[in-house]
This record gives structure tokens, C-alpha cells and sequence, in this order.
């Protein structure tokens, strides 16, 4: 029986004629075109930046690709912006009782502001403004404030120092005021980052407090001394 497919005279003549179906397309040549055929941009901008889509504008032909671009390109802004504004602080900066209004009770939606009020001269507000400076860095969409106490309330007490208030949207949250509630000299940057946390200033990666570990220490050395003490006391008793 003769090949339909065969590329001979007759068979040309009989697919004119209608007789035989067209040839058919040998299967590695099908696979090539599909493979050689342009996929649509909407396959693949998601994956591109701002700035390879401003890039590729021109090539969006189609009205339906134009619209889902110009969506997705104002979906990426937004984030764009919002990491921006989450990132935009990093520093411990001073502020004086004119800025108060304006850098903590209107420092904006989503916004944590912890305030040092803190005089120079003493030994654990200079500490305590070290500690911030290493979180305001290390935790930089929290916007790490500090003020004289003097210039920004009037007549504040000398022995409420240091003080640290902690403010979201303009309204305070936490407030560790005088120096027993930080521990005195012995505060470590990583209890003030605890601390700060629990107010919800700012997302620790710390699983507990650092203090407790301290204090569990400390409780461990005292019954593991106590029993020599008592040793000690018995022998002193039968002299």
C-alpha cells in the first residue's frame, strides 16, 4: 500500500484534488516551533524588577498585558515604599522638647518610638545610649529617640533618670522609669533589647530573657555554696 505521506507527484496530486489529507508534520519539527514560539509577558513579569519592567514597556503589545504590567508595577511600588519607610530610621537621634509633638506623637501609622530621656553626667544613661544606639541599628524600622531631660520637660527629676518611654501611633505603651528598673551598671545590651521587646518596640530574635539566665545562675551557685556553709558552720560548733 502506497504512503500517503510519501513526498511524491501523486500523492501532491491527490492532496490538491482533495483526496488525501495534508501532509503531516513530522513531530521533531512541531516540538521546535513550539519551542521557537514567544511566550506572552504576563508568563514572566512577575518575575522582573522595577526596573527591567520599564525596561520591557514597549514590548507589551497586548491591552490585557499593558493592564496586568501596570498592576503588578504598582503592587511592587507599594512594597517598594513600605519597606523603605520600615527601614528609614537605624540611628539613635536626639531631639529637643519642640520636636517632641512632631517626632513621637506624630510620627506616624505603624510607628514604635522609644524615647531616652537622659542627663549627661551619669554613668547609666551614658550606658543606656550606647545600648540604643546598637538597636537602633540592629532594629531599624523602630525609631530610637533621645532628649535632655531638661529640654524636653521642664523640671524633670534628676532621680527618675534614666528614663525610657515607649510610644505606638503617638500613644505610649511602656514606660521604665529610674535607675533599679534597668538593673543599674550591670545592664547588658541584650536585657534592654528583652525588655524592649515585651513593649512590643521591636521583634527579638531572642527565645528568652537574658536576666532569668543570670538569675537562674545565681540561684545555682547559692545551693550548690550553701551546703559547704552549713559543713563549715558544724565544725565551728563542735570546736
Amino acid at each position: 500500500m502506497q504512503d500517503p505521506n510519501a513526498d511524491t507527484e501523486w500523492n501532491d496530486i491527490l492532496r490538491k484534488k482533495g483526496i488525501l489529507p495534508p501532509k503531516e508534520a513530522p513531530a521533531e519539527e512541531e516540538e521546535d516551533e513550539q519551542l521557537h514560539q514567544p511566550q506572552s509577558v504576563v508568563k514572566t513579569y512577575e518575575s522582573m524588577t522595577l526596573e527591567e519592567l520599564e525596561e520591557n514597556e514597549d514590548e507589551f503589545n497586548d491591552e490585557e498585558d499593558e493592564l496586568a504590567i501596570e498592576m503588578y508595577r504598582q503592587k511592587r511600588l507599594a512594597e517598594w515604599k513600605a519597606n523603605q519607610i520600615k527601614n528609614a530610621f537605624g540611628e539613635l537621634n536626639e531631639i529637643s522638647g519642640q520636636d517632641y509633638v512632631q517626632e513621637v506623637n506624630k510620627a506616624g501609622a505603624g510607628i514604635w518610638v522609644v524615647l531616652h530621656l537622659y542627663k549627661p553626667g551619669i554613668p547609666l544613661c551614658t550606658l543606656i545610649n550606647q545600648h540604643l544606639s546598637h538597636l537602633a541599628n540592629k532594629f531599624p524600622q523602630t525609631k530610637f529617640l533621645k532628649s535632655i531631660s531638661n529640654t524636653c520637660i521642664p523640671n524633670y527629676p534628676d532621680r527618675n533618670l534614666p528614663t525610657v518611654f515607649v510610644y505606638y501611633e503617638g500613644e505610649m505603651k511602656a514606660q521604665y522609669i529610674g535607675p533599679l528598673v534597668f538593673g543599674g551598671m550591670n545592664l547588658k545590651c541584650d536585657e534592654l533589647e528583652w525588655r524592649l521587646s515585651e513593649s512590643g518596640a521591636i521583634k527579638t530574635d531572642l527565645e528568652e530573657n537574658p536576666r532569668k539566665q543570670i538569675q537562674d545562675q545565681l540561684m545555682t551557685s547559692i545551693r550548690c555554696s550553701a551546703p559547704n556553709r552549713r559543713a563549715g558552720d558544724e565544725d565551728s560548733d563542735e570546736d
